[in-house]
């Protein structure tokens, strides 16, 4: 099984494959400012989608979407804003999902994708 660091990056992995069936395009991956890091910026229609990634080998500690707090959310809210300010997208209607993945092994997990999550 991989340490955490790799656990998270195949994570992130089979988010963006899991995105990008599901009509997703992606625009940016670990987008990084002072205040932080969004792990996935995408498109879906006219939504511009800021997205993060959750990736667990159990519950023993909860749901991997459970770990996406309060103080999380408020981060990633600062952080898309300085995404706004720095690239100027356009017009969008803008989201916040989570891609929740629990890995039962290297090639078995369970995903679940949380629209407008926060």
């Amino acid at each position: 099984m991989p340490n955490r660091q790799a656990l998270g990056k195949m994570g992130e992995d089979i988010a963006v494959n899991y995105l990008e069936k599901e009509g997703y395009r992606i625009l940016m991956r670990n987008y990084r400012c002072a205040f932080g890091e969004i792990d996935i910026v995408a498109q879906e229609k006219s939504d511009l989608v800021f997205i993060e990634v959750k990736t667990r080998r159990n519950v023993n500690y909860g749901l991997p979407f459970e770990s996406v707090t309060k103080v999380k959310q408020q981060r990633i809210r600062k952080i898309a804003l300085h995404y706004l300010q720095e690239m100027r997208p356009g017009i969008f209607d803008l989201r916040f999902d989570v891609v929740s993945i629990l890995a039962e092994g290297e090639k078995t997990f369970e995903i679940e994708l949380i629209k407008n999550a926060f």
